[in-house]
């Protein structure tokens, strides 16, 4: 993890998990959507693409269809929610943080490395903002990272590349604060079943993966003091 890779950003960070390359900028703005204007709180929120080569076969630009694919809806939202999960909104104030990752390259793992690097991008903005005094304190609560974990070939992996999750008979996206606490799990038999057993020694590993990655989330945000 890399922060402050994009030097207009108040926040940024270039994260690499394998050959899977991310680049999460945030972004504060002193409004709100119109929806909450008037009740004192803030709002996160996330914008995720992947750009054209950032896999073998190139990916027509979503902007020239006209709206974002479904997946893409998906992942936004997965990483908005992952964000306001450890953020406290009237901390915050009435103002907007806006979460843009780019994939640069796409080696599976995309939406669990964006909202890994997400953090640390909303965390250094955050001490941005609290050191020109636009904040008491960080309203950050905790932090939150994701990661895949699956089975293939009846083994348990962790961070499963492309051609692991492409042959994997289960797969499954965990999102957990620093903390422990989970936010998300999304899991899929994806050939046959699994049972509860299996389920367990996932979530095991996830949380191992996790604790690695808060580890890394605390070197990138120490490295920028």
């Amino acid at each position: 993890m890399e922060p402050d890779y994009m030097p207009y950003a108040e926040g940024s960070c270039l994260i690499a998990m394998g050959d899977t390359r991310v680049i999460c900028t945030a972004t504060v703005d002193d409004q709100v959507p119109r929806w909450m204007k008037g009740r004192g709180t803030g709002w996160v929120t996330a914008e995720y693409s992947m750009l054209p080569r950032s896999s073998p076969e190139r990916i027509g630009r979503e902007v020239n269809r006209g709206r974002p694919s479904g997946r893409t809806q998906e992942i936004q939202r997965l990483i908005g929610r992952a964000l306001r999960a450890v953020t406290d909104m009237l901390a915050l104030g009435e103002r907007s943080v806006f979460l843009d990752c780019d994939v640069l390259q796409a080696d599976g793992g995309t939406r669990t490395a964006a909202i890994t690097g997400a953090y640390v991008a909303l965390a250094g903005a955050m001490e941005v903002m609290e050191a020109q005094g636009e904040i008491e304190s960080s309203p950050l609560t905790d932090s939150v990272s994701a990661v895949s974990v699956g089975i293939v070939d009846g083994t348990s992996c962790l961070d499963l590349d492309y051609s692991e999750d492409s042959t994997a008979g289960v797969d499954m996206n965990v999102v957990m604060t620093g903390g422990g606490k989970l936010v998300e799990v999304q899991g899929t038999a994806e050939r046959g079943v699994f049972d509860r057993s299996e389920l367990d020694a996932l979530l095991d590993l996830a949380t191992e993966g996790i604790v690695a990655l808060t580890e890394a989330q605390q070197r990138a945000l120490g490295a920028r003091q």
